[in-house]
Protein backbone atom coordinates (compact mmCIF):
# COMPACT_ATOMS: atom_id res chain seq x y z
CA UNK A 1 0.00 0.00 0.00
CA UNK A 2 1.15 3.51 -0.78
CA UNK A 3 1.97 5.93 2.00
CA UNK A 4 0.04 9.04 1.02
CA UNK A 5 0.59 12.72 1.82
CA UNK A 6 -2.25 15.15 1.16
CA UNK A 7 -0.86 18.61 0.45
CA UNK A 8 -3.12 21.65 0.08
CA UNK A 9 -1.33 24.45 -1.84
CA UNK A 10 -2.64 27.96 -1.22
CA UNK A 11 -1.58 31.62 -1.39
CA UNK A 12 -3.07 35.05 -0.81
CA UNK A 13 -2.08 36.70 -4.10
CA UNK A 14 -5.06 35.72 -6.24
CA UNK A 15 -5.81 38.15 -9.08
CA UNK A 16 -9.56 37.67 -9.14
CA UNK A 17 -10.11 37.36 -5.37
CA UNK A 18 -7.23 38.60 -3.21
CA UNK A 19 -6.84 36.89 0.19
CA UNK A 20 -9.33 34.18 -0.76
CA UNK A 21 -7.89 31.46 1.57
CA UNK A 22 -8.81 33.74 4.48
CA UNK A 23 -12.24 34.70 3.13
CA UNK A 24 -15.03 33.70 5.52
CA UNK A 25 -17.76 31.29 4.45
CA UNK A 26 -20.36 30.69 7.15
CA UNK A 27 -18.02 31.39 10.03
CA UNK A 28 -14.89 29.61 8.79
CA UNK A 29 -12.14 30.55 6.37
CA UNK A 30 -12.03 28.88 2.97
CA UNK A 31 -8.78 27.11 3.87
CA UNK A 32 -10.29 25.73 7.09
CA UNK A 33 -13.26 24.30 5.19
CA UNK A 34 -10.92 22.62 2.68
CA UNK A 35 -8.67 21.23 5.41
CA UNK A 36 -11.60 19.85 7.41
CA UNK A 37 -12.96 18.12 4.32
CA UNK A 38 -9.56 16.50 3.69
CA UNK A 39 -9.20 15.09 7.20
CA UNK A 40 -12.61 13.42 6.91
CA UNK A 41 -11.05 10.80 4.65
CA UNK A 42 -7.31 10.99 5.42
CA UNK A 43 -5.38 10.64 8.69
CA UNK A 44 -4.84 14.10 10.15
CA UNK A 45 -1.10 13.49 10.52
CA UNK A 46 -0.76 13.05 6.73
CA UNK A 47 -2.59 16.26 5.72
CA UNK A 48 -0.51 19.41 5.22
CA UNK A 49 -1.12 22.96 4.02
CA UNK A 50 1.58 24.41 1.74
CA UNK A 51 1.18 28.14 2.32
CA UNK A 52 2.62 30.99 0.32
CA UNK A 53 2.14 33.56 3.08
CA UNK A 54 2.71 33.80 6.87
CA UNK A 55 -0.90 34.91 7.39
CA UNK A 56 -2.10 31.50 6.18
CA UNK A 57 0.30 29.77 8.56
CA UNK A 58 -1.13 31.77 11.45
CA UNK A 59 -4.67 30.88 10.41
CA UNK A 60 -3.76 27.17 10.14
CA UNK A 61 -2.44 27.21 13.70
CA UNK A 62 -5.89 28.30 14.93
CA UNK A 63 -7.55 25.12 13.67
CA UNK A 64 -4.63 22.79 14.38
CA UNK A 65 -3.40 22.08 10.86
CA UNK A 66 0.16 21.18 9.90
CA UNK A 67 1.36 24.01 7.68
CA UNK A 68 4.61 24.66 5.78
CA UNK A 69 5.55 28.18 4.69
CA UNK A 70 6.82 28.27 1.10
CA UNK A 71 8.08 31.22 -0.99
CA UNK A 72 5.26 33.43 -2.25
CA UNK A 73 7.02 33.71 -5.62
CA UNK A 74 6.58 30.05 -6.62
CA UNK A 75 4.83 29.92 -10.01
CA UNK A 76 2.33 27.10 -9.40
CA UNK A 77 0.66 24.90 -6.82
CA UNK A 78 2.76 22.00 -8.06
CA UNK A 79 5.98 23.88 -7.29
CA UNK A 80 4.55 24.81 -3.89
CA UNK A 81 3.85 21.16 -3.09
CA UNK A 82 7.35 20.04 -4.06
CA UNK A 83 8.86 22.83 -1.98
CA UNK A 84 6.75 21.82 1.04
CA UNK A 85 7.75 18.17 0.63
CA UNK A 86 11.36 19.14 1.28
CA UNK A 87 10.29 19.97 4.82
CA UNK A 88 7.60 17.32 5.22
CA UNK A 89 9.71 14.42 3.94
CA UNK A 90 13.33 15.66 3.66
CA UNK A 91 14.94 12.29 2.95
CA UNK A 92 12.17 11.20 0.55
CA UNK A 93 11.30 7.97 2.36
CA UNK A 94 8.08 8.78 4.23
CA UNK A 95 5.63 9.25 1.33
CA UNK A 96 5.58 7.64 -2.10
CA UNK A 97 2.28 9.22 -3.21
CA UNK A 98 1.12 12.84 -3.06
CA UNK A 99 -2.43 14.17 -3.38
CA UNK A 100 -2.79 17.75 -4.62
CA UNK A 101 -5.99 18.95 -2.92
CA UNK A 102 -6.65 22.48 -4.15
CA UNK A 103 -6.80 25.17 -1.48
CA UNK A 104 -9.88 26.85 -2.96
CA UNK A 105 -11.81 23.60 -3.61
CA UNK A 106 -14.39 24.22 -0.89
CA UNK A 107 -16.97 21.96 -2.56
CA UNK A 108 -14.73 19.16 -3.86
CA UNK A 109 -15.61 15.71 -2.52
CA UNK A 110 -12.47 14.44 -0.73
CA UNK A 111 -13.55 10.81 -1.27
CA UNK A 112 -12.41 11.33 -4.85
CA UNK A 113 -8.84 11.33 -3.52
CA UNK A 114 -9.23 7.71 -2.43
CA UNK A 115 -10.40 6.64 -5.88
CA UNK A 116 -7.46 8.41 -7.49
CA UNK A 117 -4.92 6.79 -5.15
CA UNK A 118 -6.43 3.42 -6.04
CA UNK A 119 -6.21 4.25 -9.75
CA UNK A 120 -2.54 5.24 -9.40
CA UNK A 121 -1.77 1.86 -7.86
CA UNK A 122 -3.93 -0.03 -10.35
CA UNK A 123 -2.42 1.52 -13.48
CA UNK A 124 1.18 2.13 -12.44
CA UNK A 125 0.84 5.67 -13.85
CA UNK A 126 3.05 8.58 -12.85
CA UNK A 127 0.08 10.91 -12.38
CA UNK A 128 -3.67 10.45 -12.24
CA UNK A 129 -6.30 13.12 -12.66
CA UNK A 130 -10.02 13.64 -13.21
CA UNK A 131 -12.28 14.35 -16.15
CA UNK A 132 -15.96 14.82 -16.86
CA UNK A 133 -17.84 14.20 -20.08
CA UNK A 134 -18.72 17.35 -22.04
CA UNK A 135 -21.98 17.37 -23.98
CA UNK A 136 -22.59 21.04 -24.84
CA UNK A 137 -20.90 22.05 -28.09
CA UNK A 138 -20.16 25.54 -26.75
CA UNK A 139 -18.19 23.98 -23.87
CA UNK A 140 -16.22 21.78 -26.26
CA UNK A 141 -15.24 24.88 -28.22
CA UNK A 142 -14.54 27.02 -25.13
CA UNK A 143 -10.75 27.32 -24.56
CA UNK A 144 -11.34 27.71 -20.81
CA UNK A 145 -12.53 24.10 -20.77
CA UNK A 146 -9.35 22.06 -21.08
CA UNK A 147 -10.03 18.85 -22.98
CA UNK A 148 -8.45 15.41 -22.53
CA UNK A 149 -7.76 13.27 -25.59
CA UNK A 150 -8.30 9.66 -24.54
CA UNK A 151 -9.81 6.61 -26.21
CA UNK A 152 -12.43 5.11 -23.91
CA UNK A 153 -14.55 2.16 -24.93
CA UNK A 154 -18.22 1.88 -24.00
CA UNK A 155 -18.56 1.37 -20.26
CA UNK A 156 -15.00 2.41 -19.36
CA UNK A 157 -14.52 5.21 -16.86
CA UNK A 158 -10.73 5.57 -16.87
CA UNK A 159 -7.95 5.50 -19.42
CA UNK A 160 -4.61 6.91 -20.44
CA UNK A 161 -4.53 10.61 -21.25
CA UNK A 162 -2.84 11.04 -24.63
CA UNK A 163 -3.02 14.84 -24.80
CA UNK A 164 -4.58 17.88 -23.14
CA UNK A 165 -5.72 20.88 -25.17
CA UNK A 166 -7.75 24.06 -25.04
CA UNK A 167 -8.92 23.20 -28.55
CA UNK A 168 -11.70 20.69 -29.26
CA UNK A 169 -10.09 17.22 -29.22
CA UNK A 170 -10.54 14.68 -30.61
CA UNK A 171 -11.83 16.01 -33.91
CA UNK A 172 -14.91 14.06 -35.03
CA UNK A 173 -14.13 13.70 -38.74
CA UNK A 174 -17.17 11.59 -39.61
CA UNK A 175 -19.54 13.93 -37.74
CA UNK A 176 -21.21 10.86 -36.24
CA UNK A 177 -23.31 12.05 -33.23
CA UNK A 178 -22.79 8.68 -31.56
CA UNK A 179 -19.06 9.42 -31.50
CA UNK A 180 -19.34 13.09 -30.62
CA UNK A 181 -17.65 13.09 -27.23
CA UNK A 182 -15.10 15.10 -25.33
CA UNK A 183 -13.78 15.05 -21.78
CA UNK A 184 -13.28 18.14 -19.67
CA UNK A 185 -10.11 18.05 -17.58
CA UNK A 186 -10.61 18.95 -13.91
CA UNK A 187 -7.33 19.94 -12.26
CA UNK A 188 -7.20 17.44 -9.40
CA UNK A 189 -4.02 15.35 -9.28
CA UNK A 190 -2.41 12.45 -7.46
CA UNK A 191 1.27 11.89 -8.19
CA UNK A 192 3.99 9.41 -7.47
CA UNK A 193 6.45 11.39 -5.39
CA UNK A 194 9.38 10.39 -7.61
CA UNK A 195 7.53 11.50 -10.75
CA UNK A 196 6.55 14.81 -9.15
CA UNK A 197 10.15 15.63 -8.29
CA UNK A 198 11.25 14.61 -11.79
CA UNK A 199 8.56 16.85 -13.27
CA UNK A 200 9.67 20.05 -11.53
CA UNK A 201 13.28 19.34 -12.50
CA UNK A 202 12.32 19.42 -16.20
CA UNK A 203 12.34 22.72 -18.11
CA UNK A 204 9.07 24.17 -19.37
CA UNK A 205 8.14 22.24 -22.50
CA UNK A 206 7.25 23.55 -25.94
CA UNK A 207 3.68 22.25 -25.81
CA UNK A 208 3.26 23.48 -22.24
CA UNK A 209 4.39 26.97 -23.25
CA UNK A 210 2.04 26.93 -26.24
CA UNK A 211 -1.14 25.71 -24.51
CA UNK A 212 -0.25 27.06 -21.03
CA UNK A 213 -0.96 23.63 -19.51
CA UNK A 214 1.70 22.29 -17.14
CA UNK A 215 0.56 18.66 -17.42
CA UNK A 216 1.88 18.68 -20.99
CA UNK A 217 5.39 18.95 -19.55
CA UNK A 218 4.87 15.55 -17.94
CA UNK A 219 3.72 14.03 -21.24
CA UNK A 220 6.57 15.66 -23.17
CA UNK A 221 9.02 14.02 -20.78
CA UNK A 222 7.59 10.53 -21.14
CA UNK A 223 5.44 10.35 -18.02
CA UNK A 224 2.10 8.55 -18.04
CA UNK A 225 -1.11 10.23 -16.92
CA UNK A 226 -4.38 8.37 -16.45
CA UNK A 227 -7.73 10.11 -16.02
CA UNK A 228 -10.81 8.97 -14.13
CA UNK A 229 -14.09 10.12 -15.69
CA UNK A 230 -16.71 10.99 -13.07
CA UNK A 231 -20.24 12.44 -13.23
CA UNK A 232 -19.50 15.00 -10.51
CA UNK A 233 -16.74 16.07 -8.12
CA UNK A 234 -18.99 18.09 -5.80
CA UNK A 235 -20.18 17.62 -2.24
CA UNK A 236 -23.20 19.87 -2.89
CA UNK A 237 -24.29 19.82 -6.53
CA UNK A 238 -25.86 23.31 -6.55
CA UNK A 239 -22.90 25.09 -4.91
CA UNK A 240 -19.74 26.46 -6.59
CA UNK A 241 -16.97 23.89 -6.91
CA UNK A 242 -14.30 26.33 -5.77
CA UNK A 243 -13.93 29.97 -4.80
CA UNK A 244 -12.28 32.16 -7.45
CA UNK A 245 -14.39 35.32 -7.63
CA UNK A 246 -16.42 37.59 -5.32
CA UNK A 247 -19.56 36.19 -6.97
CA UNK A 248 -18.61 32.59 -6.12
CA UNK A 249 -17.78 33.64 -2.57
CA UNK A 250 -21.22 35.23 -2.18
CA UNK A 251 -22.92 32.17 -3.69
CA UNK A 252 -21.06 29.79 -1.37
CA UNK A 253 -22.54 31.56 1.67
CA UNK A 254 -25.91 29.97 0.83
CA UNK A 255 -24.70 26.43 1.55
CA UNK A 256 -23.73 24.49 4.68
CA UNK A 257 -20.32 23.04 3.85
Amino acid sequence: MSKVAIVIPTRLNSTRLPNKPLAIVNGKTVIQHVYEHAIQVHPKEDVYIAAGDPEIVEEAKKFGAQCVLTPASLPSGTDRIVCALKSIDPDGTKYDTVVNFQGDGINVDPKLNLRLVDLLEKTGADWVTVGKKITAIEDIQNPNYVKIAMGLKEGEDFGRALYFSRSPVPYNRDKDPAKDFAYWHIGIYVYRTEALKRFVACPVGILEATEKLEQLRALENGMTIYALIVPSIKLIEEAPTDINTPEELAEAQKFAF
